[in-house]
């Protein structure tokens, strides 16, 4: 017997399906507003008519800022309203050492993650490895410094957890937020932005990847040689995060404007600045919220605040369900 809510939802499926071929084949005009020749009212009301009937839940990694903030402790009058798009920091954290192939292939298989976020420098052997600290201190209680290091010693004094890049970047299907760590070296940092943006195209996953970093010489590298690919700045407190001052919070964005990073990723203690970060953030500019432990979130406060790769027809969609799922519920 066909269960009744998976077969609307499958109407659902089919009738999205339908109108983003429409799209491709130029019925309709995709920009910032779609324009329909055919009757817009007529498809929208088809819609809302498939979305109320079929009651299709949304994605598990797709969540709400007012979630977030109740989660936080942060009371906010304020109902925003926005969707958000999580993604697991560091991999699957909470269950796993972070960095560590067990962490990053639990978040690949883990629905409740749209994205994986993953710290990339260099060994002493200039093998790409997947680690955020410079050293080994904080997980593995030795001072040693990764830079100063063989892999071969890494993967021996942390029993194999700490990985290359190259074995990782294969097992991985989602999309990517590969953060450059950057250790002061201009120069080495460029080659371990060429080397990973090299790889990737190799791999045919151009679309799946997002370059980021706390380092502002890092992003404008990126930016300026590789255009096409998504960046995103990384801050961790801002003058903004605790003075909460309009001129401070422009020049955040000023800031951002000159490295030309796509995305802000802010910690997430800058939510209590977070009504003037959303009156001031620049379209085109997106913001994404991370945390100490395995989450991030993107924040879709309008059309342009995409998941890297994603169509703006496929934004619309999500929109639309994330809009009408919340009516209902």
């Amino acid at each position: 017997m066909v269960n009744q809510p998976d077969a609307l939802c499958s109407i659902w499926g089919r009738l999205v399906s339908n109108v983003r071929r429409f799209v491709s084949r130029g019925i309709f005009i995709q920009d910032e507003i779609l324009y329909a020749r055919t009757s817009r009212a007529a498809v929208s009301a088809l819609i809302l008519l498939v979305t109320m009937v079929s009651g299709c839940a949304m994605p598990p990694y797709a969540t709400s800022l007012d979630q977030i903030l109740e989660k936080e402790g942060i009371r906010n009058r304020v109902r925003y309203g926005y969707r958000c798009t999580t993604g697991a920091h560091r991999g699957a954290s909470k269950d796993h050492t972070e960095n560590t192939i067990a962490a990053l292939k639990a978040a690949d298989k883990d629905s409740k993650y749209a994205f994986i976020e993953f710290d990339v420098q260099y060994s002493k052997d200039r093998r790409i490895v997947v680690y955020h600290d410079k050293r080994m201190l904080r997980l593995h209680g030795d001072i040693r410094a990764i830079g100063k290091t063989t892999f071969a010693k890494l993967s021996e004094i942390t029993h194999g957890e700490i990985a290359a890049y190259d074995q990782v970047i294969g097992i991985l299907k989602k999309k990517i937020n590969i953060e450059i760590k950057s250790q002061g070296d201009s120069q080495e940092d460029e080659r371990l932005v060429d080397e990973i943006i090299a790889d990737i195209r190799a791999r045919k996953r151009d679309n799946d990847v997002l370059i980021s970093s706390i380092s502002s010489d890092v992003i404008k590298y990126a930016d300026r040689k590789y255009p096409d690919i998504p960046t995103g700045q990384v801050f961790w407190l801002t003058s903004s995060t605790y003075l909460h001052f309009d001129g401070l919070t422009k020049k955040l964005y000023e800031e951002i404007s000159a490295t030309r990073a796509d995305y802000i990723m802010l910690h997430i203690a800058n939510l209590h600045n977070l009504a003037a970060l959303l009156k001031f953030k620049p379209r085109g500019k997106t913001i994404v919220f991370w945390d100490f432990d395995d989450n991030m979130y993107i924040v879709h406060k309008d059309f342009s605040d995409r998941l890297w790769g994603d169509s703006f027809i496929t934004t619309f969609f999500q929109f639309v369900q994330y809009k009408l799922a919340s009516v209902f519920q």
